[in-house]
């Protein structure tokens, strides 16, 4: 078993490993990496006794480096607004902005 790691990022929480890509809430970065500081859980599972490390709320000192990919768009969805016996009708679409990240290391 590999290191895994809970992160917080965009007012939601993920589980990670190392290589494992995934789409999260658009973030701003400068350059083609990201580090995550807020860590909320550790578990190193190359050890003997599987260290798990749980923050409160967050690991002291541990961070995940991540490489960004690129900024995605998400499915269009449609937003229907209707009131009765007033003739109101509104219809809206929406498309929601996600970055794409590849997780490169835990510590």
């Amino acid at each position: 078993m590999s290191k895994l790691a809970v992160i917080q990022t965009g007012g939601k929480q993920y589980l990670v490993k190392i290589g494992e890509t995934l789409k999260i809430e658009k973030i701003k970065t400068e350059g083609d990496s990201v580090v995550f500081n807020d860590v909320l859980l550790v578990i190193d599972g190359d050890s003997a006794g599987g260290g798990v490390k749980i923050g409160t709320p967050v690991v002291q000192g541990a961070k995940v480096t991540a490489k960004v990919e690129g900024d995605i768009r998400g499915k269009k969805i449609t937003v229907l607004k209707y009131k009765p016996k007033v003739r109101y009708r509104v219809k809206k679409g929406h498309r929601q902005n996600y970055t794409k990240i590849t997780i490169t290391d835990i510590k």
